[in-house]
């Protein structure tokens, strides 16, 4: 209750009471005071109610965050549109069934000798046809130990000692193989198996343990053999029309510390960098959003705004799980028709590039923003400006609903926030920068804490370039053994294969 509500309030009663409360100004400014406690305690019982609300389909809270999901009668809400399909393959998928091959490995013949009808013995009878079927199976897995012997010999002229070169790269008399050491590397940095248990794997699957020491020498020369591929990708990320940009926490040493990423969607590339700081200190440090020059795809976070010589655009999941939480849980009306409307701009937006389409017409747009501003518009009304009820109010910025909030930043930006509208390069959300980042929470779910900040350097440099490599269909343990090549100086250029 605003000052203004109270003061009403006060009037509408009996001139009787009215008298008591003038005679007894101490009276009026105790029921002030308990109305003010009153306003705060039911403020914070709703905010306290409305948190335990949240869920990853109206908040920025992960699905595995997410209680109750399997409660029978729990309605689990999707921002994603039915397609009506069926689950499975759909029409027209090539999919992936296993198919014989006309070459096998092996073939094991199994003869008939004598008739399971009458007990004739048939081992001269001629064959009448053959059934097959293939098996795919696993060979005994083992290293190969590869010995290389150099010749030694004296010149019987000169008497001079000449020995035989060994391939680049063999310089220990005992050693790994770049293919070995890139299997290993694989299994730590890109499917998240401790040091420990590539340890034992190794020695399950080969019957040789690899130490954690040799692991570690692996990782690091990985590491720094990569360092001018790490520098070309981010120099194809600088150049590109459109990057994602997202954030995530990561603990190193016990510490609190921050993983960035920077993928792009044409070129398939992922850039990560890790850092104490959350802000535009890190940002500035990574050394892609001070250069950048074109769209950059994130959330409301106001730093990335900070950069002022590239465009921005944001991430619409984001506004559409904040409209779904400000009508399930404020009653915004405004909010229900702002989430059809983005929701009806992006299936027009779909099928224009389903059929070919490079932009909407110039008519549409225009509607559209018509429409945007005035659902907006009308929401404002209903957040009236509130009086405060005390003679002297608090200092700082009064707290504004989050509804009010989330008003005002589509207001303020929404040239931001319909750009995948205007552009067809810009996406609708910015999930591909939250896939991407999505690992690193796995990582610390299984191993912990990075142990130091040239484990988390060594993580995101490697997991980048691994990501990379993916996205752009390439064999993951053929790129790694490359980063094991001693003549490779330059960078390993994903987009040549």
């Amino acid at each position: 209750m605003n000052g203004n509500e109270l003061a009403s309030r006060i009037s509408a009663l009996p001139v009787e009471s009215q008298r008591i409360l003038d005679e007894y100004p101490a009276l009026r400014e105790l029921i002030e005071e308990l109305v003010e406690i009153i306003d705060e305690l039911r403020n914070e019982v709703k905010r306290l109610q409305d948190q335990l609300k949240l869920d990853s389909h109206n908040s920025s809270k992960p699905p595995s965050t997410d209680q109750g999901r399997a409660t029978p009668g729990k309605k689990v809400v999707s921002l994603r549109n039915s397609t009506g399909k069926k689950p499975g393959g759909q029409e027209g998928h090539p999919g992936s069934t296993l198919q014989a091959v006309s070459s096998p490995d092996h073939i094991v013949s199994h003869e008939v000798s004598v008739c399971l009808h009458c007990g004739k013995d048939l081992s001269s009878a001629p064959v009448a046809g053959i059934e097959k079927r293939q098996v795919f199976d696993i060979p005994p897995l083992k290293l190969e130990v590869i010995e290389h012997q150099a010749e030694v010999k004296i010149c019987p002229e000169c008497h001079t000692l000449s020995r035989g070169g060994f391939p680049e790269g063999v310089t220990q008399a005992v050693q790994y193989s770049e293919r070995a050491k890139s299997f290993a590397v694989y299994l730590n940095q890109y499917q998240l198996i401790p040091y420990e248990r590539v340890t034992e794997m190794f020695e399950d699957l080969f019957g040789q343990s690899i130490s954690q020491g040799t692991l570690l020498n692996a990782i690091e020369t990985s590491y720094c053999n990569l360092e001018p591929t790490e520098d070309w990708i981010k120099n194809e990320i600088l150049n590109s029309h459109t990057v994602h940009f997202d954030e995530t926490g990561l603990y190193r040493s016990g510490k609190r510390a921050w993983l960035h990423s920077a993928p792009i969607k044409i070129g398939e590339f992922t850039y990560y960098f890790p850092h104490s700081k959350r802000g535009s200190a890190a940002m500035d440090e990574a050394g892609i959003l001070p250069n950048y020059k074109g769209v950059a795809v994130h959330d409301h976070w106001e730093p990335y705004n900070s950069y002022e010589d590239c465009s921005h655009a944001f991430c619409n999941a984001h506004h559409l799980r904040e409209l779904v939480r400000a009508y399930e849980q404020d009653g915004a009306w405004w909010a229900e028709e702002m989430k059809g409307l983005l929701m009806e701009i992006k299936g027009q937006v779909d099928a224009a590039k389903d059929s070919g389409k490079q932009a909407l017409e110039s008519g549409l747009i225009d509607s559209y923003h018509q429409r945007y501003q005035t659902i907006l518009t009308a929401a404002l009304k209903t957040y009236p400006s509130q009086g405060n009820i005390r003679d002297k109010p608090k200092r700082g910025k009064k707290k504004q609903p989050k509804g009010k909030n989330l008003l005002d930043r589509l207001i303020k930006y929404e040239t931001e926030t319909l750009r995948f509208m205007e552009d067809f390069r810009v996406p609708f959300d910015n999930n591909l920068a939250e896939r991407d980042i999505r690992m690193v929470k796995v990582k610390q779910k299984i191993s912990g804490c990075f142990r130091s900040e040239d484990g988390a350097k060594s993580f995101c440099r490697i997991r980048g370039f691994i990501s990379s490599v993916k996205k752009q269909g390439g064999n993951v343990l053929e790129y790694l053994r490359k980063s094991f090549q001693p003549s490779e100086v330059g960078p390993i250029l994903l987009a040549e294969e």
